[in-house]
């Protein structure tokens, strides 16, 4: 099925539209139309050229996964998931290739200098795909963070949106379509284990009775609706179609359901749980082949710095040690008598730092989480020149994936911002969201966190798509964990224990670099893990172990935070220092967000530019 919302060509300007065109058929050219787009291609400017190209790249490699068009609002291929087999992957690949030896044929002598950097960019987006090509099955495909297992129902009940009836058949030719998704996914998996790359033990508990959530309810069994006929039955619902249309769409829905989906889950279940007995509890990488070298390149892509995995660690190591003496100061302030672990032991157990574990404890949770986020935006102008059109709301993490999700994150809205961007919080156990780190997760969640930097990005209209949509870990957490800082300066965070709560979380990532680093480089056990978190911060041991479980299923992720926090923080420093009253912090702050995401080198460049245009 293709429900088009907008074509490839619509997202161009008309000239680089027909231009395009023409370098994707030269063969044409003999005829009349093609000849005036010859003429429109020959007057374009290098700049013109590089853009078309770069919108031409990212469209081909997006229209290869209708998982991604989804996301992005496109309703392109809207009944169909993404090919996980081998043939896909070698072609996406030639496709590459293709598409790097197109650029290198564009002069980067006559580049303005946005196109110059979209220019470097792309090409080391390009190269970074083929050279970590060797490195496709270490990955796990299926894991209590995420996988192919939860993105189904996931996308379908926060992404797929049904607005007439053929919505709807999309949705339910993808429920038909989810055996021969997770066919290639179970393949994926054989050729994983072939290689000796199979997740650790204590996530196929986890993966497998996610699996068996979705397929819970009517009309699997006699329960309430199922989650996705629920999500289904809602959105039919709200359809203007008569009875008879919307009975016969939940019927196709639910044969879809008993035919397609249930057998398909129960065949993966089956399968993952014979793959539990090959697995280990060995959690690091260091235990794959070439598994160093695959931990550092993975730090190097996270980071995009060449800081190795002791330099990282040792960083670490000395942001914990700091932090820990403003907690020592916090709570003095306080009042409190006794040394800092017997402070974390009083935050982590005194009723009054958490709601209760109900419905309404949980309803008080996202209304203070709201208001907070209310309140920053109130303040905004202080801070910002450049401030997102795109709304957002505040949800809990859904029941189906709440149990293995992490803590809190965000998904932006859609390319169109019909959808908005969403902060989703996890409230499975109330016990690991307690009320002291509430503001600093809305910030970094919300606002002035994601959704100023992520909204901001896909709305400026200047950069080409794969910089609006595209990321760098380290810059996009980098920035997250900066806005936990950023309300303190403006002179929020008020009650002590909140400002804890800040100290709290940014000391939670300085021990990402010191568990992350000691998983996949040193050695360490995970139970080694769980115990560094228990003896330097102040979280349940709970919320310990779902962390490290998830460090060890996605190695290097983790160290982006504070690796990027620290080099913006540095950057403000070095233009404060140089620019004395002429810095001004909402114009900093358009030279980090007008740019979208970056590598921390090349924000250091575009920054070191802006002191040199202030100064003169």
């Amino acid at each position: 099925m293709k429900k088009t919302t907008f074509t490839r060509l619509a997202l161009l300007p008309a000239a680089i539209s027909i231009a395009l065109l023409a370098a994707c058929s030269p063969q044409q050219n003999e005829h009349p139309q093609q000849t005036a787009a010859a003429t429109v291609a020959s007057t374009q400017t290098e700049s013109e050229k590089a853009n078309a190209l770069f919108e031409q790249i990212f469209m081909d490699n997006i229209r290869r996964n209708p998982v991604q068009l989804t996301r992005l609002g496109i309703k392109d291929d809207y009944d169909k998931w993404q090919d996980l087999s081998d043939e896909h992957f070698e072609a996406g690949l030639a496709l590459t290739r293709q598409h790097l030896t197109m650029l290198q044929a564009i002069d980067t002598e006559q580049l303005d200098d946005n196109s110059r950097v979209s220019y470097l960019l792309m090409q080391q987006e390009l190269q970074q795909t083929l050279d970590d090509a060797k490195w496709r099955l270490y990955s796990y495909p299926v894991n209590q963070m995420f996988g192919t297992h939860s993105q189904v129902p996931s996308l379908l009940i926060n992404q797929h949106t049904i607005s007439d009836e053929s919505d709807a058949k999309a949705y339910i030719a993808r429920l038909n379509a989810v055996p021969t998704l997770f066919n290639q996914l179970q393949q994926q998996l054989e050729n994983r284990a072939a290689a000796g790359i199979i997740a650790p033990k204590f996530v196929f508990p986890l993966v497998i009775s996610a699996s068996e959530n979705v397929i819970k309810g009517a009309p699997f069994d006699d329960g309430e609706d199922s989650t996705l006929l629920a999500d289904f039955t809602k959105k039919v619902n709200q359809l203007t179609l008569n009875d008879q249309a919307k009975k016969l769409l939940l019927d196709e829905a639910k044969v879809a359901l008993l035919t397609s989906v249930k057998p398909a889950y129960t065949s993966l279940i089956r399968y993952l749980q014979g793959l539990e007995q090959q697995a280990g509890t060995d959690d690091g990488v260091w235990r794959f082949k070439d598994g160093a070298a695959f931990y550092n390149n993975a730090l190097q892509r996270t980071t995009t710095t060449n800081l190795t995995a002791e330099q990282i660690h040792q960083t670490g190591l000395d942001e914990v040690a700091r932090i820990h003496g403003e907690m020592r100061a916090i709570m003095a302030k306080t009042g409190f008598d006794g040394d800092l672990k017997a402070f974390f032991n009083f935050m982590q157990t005194d009723e009054q730092f958490y709601y209760p574990d109900t419905a309404e404890g949980k309803a008080a949770y996202l209304e203070q989480a709201t208001a907070v986020i209310d309140d920053m935006r109130s303040r905004l102008d202080q801070l910002f020149l450049l401030k997102p059109k795109a709304e957002m709301i505040v949800k809990a993490v859904e029941p189906f994936r709440e149990k293995s999700a992490g803590k809190a994150f965000y998904q932006q809205p859609s390319m169109d911002g019909s959808r908005p961007g969403i902060y989703y919080a996890n409230l499975y156990r109330m016990s690991d969201m307690p009320k002291y780190e509430l503001e600093a997760l809305a910030y970094h969640e919300g606002i002035p966190g994601h959704h100023m930097q992520l909204a901001i990005a896909q709305e400026l209209e200047d950069m080409p798509k794969f910089r609006r949509f595209g990321g760098y870990t380290a810059y996009i957490e980098g920035w997250g964990l900066y806005t936990e800082l950023l309300p303190k300066e403006i002179g929020l965070y008020q009650d002590p224990y909140s400002d804890f709560g800040r100290l709290a979380m940014e000391l939670w990532r300085a021990c990402r670099l010191v568990v992350d680093t000691g998983i996949h480089a040193k050695k360490w056990s995970r139970e080694e893990a769980i115990q560094y978190l228990l003896d330097n911060t102040p979280n349940p041991p709970t919320a310990v172990e779902k962390a490290i479980e998830r460090y060890i299923v996605m190695p290097s992720q983790a160290t982006a935070y504070k690796i990027g926090m620290i080099k913006i923080i540095e950057l403000r420093e070095k233009a404060k220092t140089a620019l004395g009253d002429k810095f001004d912090i909402r114009v900093f702050h358009d030279v980090v967000l007008k740019n979208g995401a970056v590598p921390l080198d090349v924000l250091e460049q575009l920054v070191d530019e802006y002191i040199v245009a202030t100064q003169a």
